[in-house]
């Protein structure tokens, strides 16, 4: 109906067609096609950032002196265990009560430095005070009880929870790090399980077996990262998979030979087996303490004392070493 009107705009629809037509390889005006031609020089630029990125994850160097080291505290640790299990008699305990309570004394130093709770301080004070009480109503209780323990154990976190909640600065810590202080309650208080298996027929020999395969399995595990720390485990972890499994393999043969020598109801086959679990959880604690320092380095925190650092492993290892074997005696031997 109206008369078309003449087109004096050089750049209409109808010409950006015609330009689009003239230059296939070029893309066509409109929406889509409004984009700079500098972004597709710069889109290629993020590779090599995430490059970058992934070139600045290092992999963190075995120390072979600190890991031989380690192995070697292992060792005298679980020898004093040994030991003082089988120097005592059946009525006085209380001789090999005060060594475990210089063992739980150093445990409870190494993880109060290591894991840093609310009010280290007080936490480590209440923590001390139940070990003692664990360690006197082992010597004193009932043979074989552990349910005494375990009353202390929980009073000594309610404690030590509480302790954490009294300054302002501590009780915003203490919510999340509830976890940690359970762990510190229970590292030191499983070191008095040991006070009550020595009491009962079957304790002694089951300490002999199963710290001896956790103190092998442990000891093997460091030697040999500090001489082939392959495959590693992680790049931040300076830990080697052969270590770890030849360690438990050569723990389960140590607790094995000893298990031939024994009465009944000790056997080879018994003796692996109790050798086997108790290798295997004190791996996996010290494992798990490498990761756990791992996680730390990564998120920026600051390293803890060195000998408090290395010390925990063997420590933590040995008082779970103490709950399996315990449970070993009354579920798999009894």
């Amino acid at each position: 109906m109206f008369p078309s009107m003449p087109n004096d705009d050089p750049w209409d629809a109808e010409a950006s067609q015609q330009v689009a037509r003239m230059n296939p390889g070029r893309p066509k005006a409109g929406f889509y096609g409004a984009v700079p031609e500098d972004d597709e020089e710069t889109s290629p630029s993020s590779e090599p950032e995430d490059e970058e990125d992934f070139e600045e994850i290092q992999i963190l160097p075995v120390r072979p002196q600190l890991s031989a080291a380690i192995g070697g505290f292992a060792v005298l640790l679980a020898v004093a265990l040994i030991v003082g299990s089988h120097v005592t008699g059946p009525g006085a305990r209380v001789s090999y009560a005060i060594v475990l309570f210089g063992v739980q004394l150093l445990g409870l130093l190494a993880w109060t430095m290591a894991l840093q709770p609310p009010a280290a301080g007080a936490t480590a004070g209440v923590v001390a005070v139940a070990a003692l009480g664990a360690d006197y109503l082992a010597v004193t209780g009932e043979p074989g009880a552990l349910l005494p323990l375990f009353w202390v154990g929980l009073g000594g976190f309610a404690a030590a929870i509480v302790a954490q909640v009294i300054r302002a600065e501590d009780r915003q810590r203490a919510k999340d790090s509830w976890r940690t202080t359970l762990l510190i309650v229970c590292g030191a208080i499983s070191y008095a399980v040991l006070i009550t298996l020595v009491r009962e027929p079957l304790g002694a020999p089951a300490i002999l077996i199963c710290c001896t395969g956790a103190g092998v399995a442990l000891l093997v595990a460091r030697v040999t990262d500090a001489i082939f720390p392959k495959p590693r485990i992680a790049a931040q972890v300076p830990r080697g998979a052969t270590g770890i499994v030849l360690g438990a393999m050569l723990g389960t043969l140590a607790s094995a030979v000893l298990g031939s020598y024994m009465v009944l109801p000790f056997d080879p086959t018994k003796g692996a087996v109790l050798g086997l679990v108790a290798a295997v959880a004190a791996q996996l604690v010290d494992l798990a303490v490498n990761f756990g320092e791992a996680g730390r380095r990564l998120a920026g925190e600051a390293p803890t004392f060195w000998l408090a650092r290395h010390m925990q492993g063997p420590l933590g290892g040995f008082a779970l070493t103490a709950v399996a074997t315990y449970l070993s005696v009354h579920l798999y031997l009894s």
